[in-house]
């Protein structure tokens, strides 16, 4: 009898919400086994939180000129990594998820939608990190980070009963 170890990376399986949700805090350099749309995912993660720290440097109100447009470069070539880990994440979902005729359309790919989580993700570690500049006070940061956290919540919730409108075949996703 063959032994099964398990699952192979690019089985046609969705990551779950937590998964992602992991891939999102992983740091490390990602394990080559893991799952090519939770790589794409801890790769979006990276590309808005640099994306975040870019933005910040270029409205720093002691930034020059040439600052401000270096940053504006960096930020072009941040939103074409991810645009390249949106279409590696679509890429997959077309060639290993089931699509049914007839099915209800989602309106966004899976890449896109992951990579609003992504976004969210790192606006609300960002949150929990500290003041920023809109809020003064403890109590509108405090509102601030829940908020954050809340819609970070919602676009989990939604990702999770997506990928089981998928599983079901109740919803298809756009494959381009």
């Amino acid at each position: 009898m063959p032994i099964d170890h398990g699952p192979r990376p690019d089985a046609a399986q969705l990551p779950t919400p937590s998964a992602l949700l992991r891939a999102f805090l992983e740091t490390d350099h990602p394990d080559p086994a893991a799952h090519r749309v939770l790589d794409a995912a801890r790769g979006l993660a990276s590309c808005h939180d640099r994306r975040r720290r870019a933005l910040e440097q270029a409205r720093d109100p002691a930034a020059s000129s040439s600052t401000g447009a270096a940053c504006a470069r960096l930020v072009d070539d941040i939103d074409n990594d991810r645009c390249a880990l949106i279409a590696r994440i679509d890429h997959w979902v077309a060639a290993h998820v089931a699509h049914r005729d007839g099915a209800s359309l989602h309106t966004e790919t899976l890449g896109a939608v992951i990579d609003r989580m992504a976004a969210k993700w790192i606006a609300a570690q960002q949150a929990m990190a500290g003041p920023d500049r809109t809020t003064t006070t403890p109590r509108q940061r405090e509102a601030r980070t829940h908020l954050q956290w809340c819609r970070l919540a919602e676009l989990t919730d939604g990702y999770r009963d997506l990928i089981i409108d998928v599983t079901e075949h109740r919803r298809r996703l756009p494959v381009w």
